[in-house]
């Protein structure tokens, strides 16, 4: 049994991990798996809709779709200043939490852009009016209505607005336009604040790596300071504040303590199934350390010339063994090109997985090629 430098047995840790982000019995709907996960990274938005359909046994984009519709996950810049899924009673209170820092962080950005005060407070004004009354708009339509109002949105500065007023929880993305896109609206009105949500920032904080571990175990304090983009004198108050609602897995890491049958640091348990993942999927990006499941070596694999581009990647027994991608549709049908790594168990027993993605997109699946 291989054991890693925390004394936890490989396999135990990939087992976990695959029962906590529910990608061995996966769950009974969209909104089920974002209240697990809490946060999932979602800047490419049809990826982000396929990280949810390969954890619920069943679902087509137009289920997601609906999800997203019905308010029952929002999608909007939480944490680490990109677009993640989330879960509707935690935005606000991640916000407050991570909102100060990513501004701080956004502030010569915003002065290089020319977004001062002045155009902010215009560019806020204009945004309520244009989606006050359950109205949404596209990104070009606030753009012209800025533009209209007299400021500038040529090249990133459009983007730089959304981005700051959705940081403060006016608005967050809403219906959706497009596979790859959704109009905006404003989240009081799409989502209005709920009685359960946490409001002392310990509370907060203690809740949020409970629930990190509860969807992504064991994890240490490092992993969770990543996730969420927070300091890490920020993650050791956030993993005192959890108290009992976490237990050590080993020296380093922590589940849940309402885990489901979590195995142990030394449980003899294999993991096992064959899973067709997408960009950015929370298997592998939600961890600071991803050694359990990759090497450093293979992890340059799924992120070419460190770029921050995520390739999709294939998974087996928990490790992560390839990248796949979707070749050019032919004849009605879908092929999968494949890149097995080197060194890697041969890529096989895959096309369950993919014919389940290929059902998904409302696709038929074609040949599966490997480079």
């Amino acid at each position: 049994m291989t054991m890693d430098a925390s004394g936890a047995s490989i396999s135990a840790v990939r087992a976990a991990r695959l029962a906590a982000q529910g990608l061995d019995d996966g769950f009974d709907s969209p909104a089920s798996a974002v209240e697990r996960l809490v946060c999932l990274q979602a800047q490419d938005l049809a990826a982000a809709k396929w990280v949810l359909g390969a954890r619920v046994a069943g679902t087509t984009e137009a289920t997601i779709d609906t999800a997203i519709d019905e308010r029952e996950l929002l999608r909007s810049w939480p944490m680490r200043g990109t677009l993640h899924f989330v879960a509707p009673e935690m935005l606000r209170p991640i916000l407050s939490l991570t909102a100060a820092r990513l501004m701080q962080r956004a502030a010569k950005t915003h002065r290089d852009e020319g977004i001062d005060d002045e155009v902010h407070a215009v560019a806020r004004r204009v945004a309520v009016h244009e989606l006050e009354g359950g109205r949404a708009a596209t990104r070009d339509e606030l753009q012209a209505a800025w533009t209209a109002a007299g400021i500038d949105t040529t090249g990133q500065r459009g983007y730089h607005l959304i981005w700051r007023l959705a940081n403060e929880g006016l608005l967050c993305c809403g219906p959706v336009e497009t596979r790859a896109r959704q109009r905006f609206v404003l989240l009081d009105e799409w989502s209005p604040r709920r009685s359960d949500e946490p409001e002392d920032a310990d509370e907060i904080l203690g809740r949020l790596f409970a629930a990190y571990a509860r969807g992504h175990g064991p994890v240490t304090v490092r992993d969770f300071a990543w996730w969420t983009g927070l300091t890490l004198t920020l993650a050791r108050v956030a993993q005192a504040a959890a108290g009992d609602a976490v237990i050590p897995f080993d020296a380093e890491r922590f589940v849940a303590a309402d885990a489901p049958s979590a195995p142990t640091a030394g449980a003899p348990v294999e993991p096992t199934g064959r899973h067709v993942l997408a960009s950015f999927d929370e298997y592998f990006l939600g961890y600071g350390d991803r050694t359990a499941f990759c090497s450093d070596v293979d992890a340059l694999r799924v992120v070419p010339g460190k770029n921050g581009l995520f390739l999709p990647i294939l998974v087996a027994d928990g490790e992560v063994v390839g990248t796949w991608r979707r070749a050019p549709e032919r004849r009605g049908t879908t092929s999968i090109e494949v890149k097995r790594f080197r060194g890697r168990p041969a890529v096989s027993g895959f096309r369950p997985a993919f014919t389940r993605w290929a059902a998904f997109w409302s696709t038929e699946l074609g040949e599966i090629t490997t480079g």
